[in-house]
């Protein structure tokens, strides 16, 4: 499972992981210049760690995130979430116009609602259970 795993993350670094993670970044660095906004900025870092590499990691919702997550995501959504999202959605309409990419779109479209709420979320392994730290 895990040679599977390297070799849709190969495919997908190369079809468009690496510009959804260089979306997220450009959205950290813009988030980086007021000290107010840096948590937004360390959240688009962590979601494009995974968006450059998916496959074998999954989200899961933090115990401990409360209020101040959602007003955030509500800020968020504003501010950045919804470019990232239609990127999302612009890469994955040439994906699913290949056999091969089909796969890749449906992923790229599940990415979508973290990239609109990106807080109170972390990533994980998919081979660690939730829960289990």
């Amino acid at each position: 499972m895990k040679l599977l795993s390297l070799i849709l993350n190969i495919l997908w670094l190369i079809f468009c992981g690496i510009w959804m993670a260089l979306a997220y970044t450009v959205a950290a660095l813009i988030c980086f210049v007021l000290i107010i906004t840096i948590p937004f900025g360390v959240a688009s870092l962590r979601i494009a760690g995974f968006v450059l590499w998916p496959f074998g990691r999954t989200t899961v919702p933090k115990p401990d995130a409360g209020a101040g997550s959602l007003i955030g995501n509500v800020i968020w959504i504003i501010v950045a979430g919804w470019w990232l999202a239609i990127g999302h959605l612009v890469t994955s309409i040439p994906l699913f116009l290949s056999i091969i990419g089909i796969p890749f779109g449906w992923a790229n479209l599940k990415m979508i609602p973290i990239s609109l709420m990106p807080l109170g979320r972390e990533v994980v392994s998919t081979d660690e259970e939730f829960g289990a730290r």
